[in-house]
Order: structure tokens, then C-alpha cells, then sequence
């Protein structure tokens, strides 16, 4: 994807398949309304979603992508995969001591799910698709943002997904 495009992948790209890692079976993902109090702040970081984010030493590392989906598919309950993830417009990551430019995962309600491991783009894209139905399903109105969060929680990593949304 190309962030200047406004697109993702086009549709049967093979980046869209499932990464090495066990298959992703979105029919057990819960969806959560998340009322999120504190906004997260990262640092504003060059750092490219999907590749490698977790060198095996590094689990104190957390990265959050945000990406604007195309308005129409970002409210259909039968999206085209080949617009997801979107256009990356922001990418941040949490260190200690962060200066410089911050990126923000704002305050406010949001659809959530997560996978309790770090997920290849293929299967961010099937989850991000699923959170989408399912929010639908509950008769949430989805904004046309999707965050993306990478981080270690007990020794493992965790992606999460979030879409601001209002009842």
C-alpha cells in the first residue's frame, strides 16, 4: 500500500493470506465497547506496519498505527478487503523518556477486539473486517478511523483494534 494512494491492497492480493503464524479465526473474536478515558500517547515514529515490529528481546516495545478507510467501505457490512488497512496516516511507538512529535490514540468509545499474538497483515485485515461486521451487527456508527495497537502484555504479544464509534 501506498500511503499516498487512499488504498490498500487490491482485492486477491496474496498479502492478503495468512502470515507463517496458526490461522486467525475471527468467529471467536469479542467485540468490547471500550470507553477509552485517557488518550495513549507515543512518539511519532517512521516505522512501517506489519514487518517485524517484535525482535524476539524487545518486549518492551509498543506501536500504534492509524489509518482513514474509504468512507463508503468503512460503513458496509460486506467491506471489500482490498481497501483495508486503509491509508496509513499515523505511526507512533512508546519509549521512555519520549520527546519530540506526539501521535495520540484519543479519548472517547470505540469498537475494540484483540488477538492475544502478534498478527501479519492478511489476518489485521480479516480482524479489522470482522470488527467492522460485528460493530455493525450491534448497530454502532463506525467512524472511518482504524487504530492499530502492537504491544506485550505477560510476556506475549497482543494486536488490538479499535474503531471510534457512537451508539
Amino acid at each position: 500500500m501506498s500511503p499516498s494512494s487512499g488504498r490498500g491492497v487490491a482485492p486477491g492480493d496474496p498479502s492478503l493470506g495468512k502470515g507463517g503464524g496458526e490461522p486467525l479465526d475471527c468467529q471467536c473474536m469479542e467485540l468490547i465497547r471500550l470507553n477509552l478515558r485517557a488518550p495513549l500517547e507515543y512518539a511519532e515514529a517512521s516505522v512501517v506496519p506489519f514487518e517485524g515490529l517484535f525482535p524476539a528481546a524487545d518486549e518492551t516495545a509498543e506501536f500504534v498505527f492509524g489509518f482513514d478507510l474509504d468512507p463508503e467501505q468503512a460503513v458496509r457490512i460486506d467491506p471489500d478487503p482490498g481497501f483495508f488497512p486503509g491509508e496509513l496516516v499515523l505511526a507512533g511507538k512508546r519509549r521512555t523518556g519520549q520527546a519530540g512529535r506526539k501521535v495520540l490514540l484519543p479519548e472517547g468509545l470505540y469498537a475494540f477486539a484483540q488477538e492475544r499474538r502478534e498478527l501479519d497483515r492478511g489476518e489485521c485485515v480479516a480482524m479489522a473486517i470482522e470488527l467492522q461486521k460485528d460493530a455493525l451487527w450491534e448497530r454502532l456508527r463506525l467512524d472511518s478511523r482504524l487504530y492499530i495497537r502492537f504491544l506485550f502484555e505477560d510476556g506475549s504479544p497482543v494486536t488490538q483494534f479499535f474503531r471510534p464509534c457512537s451508539q
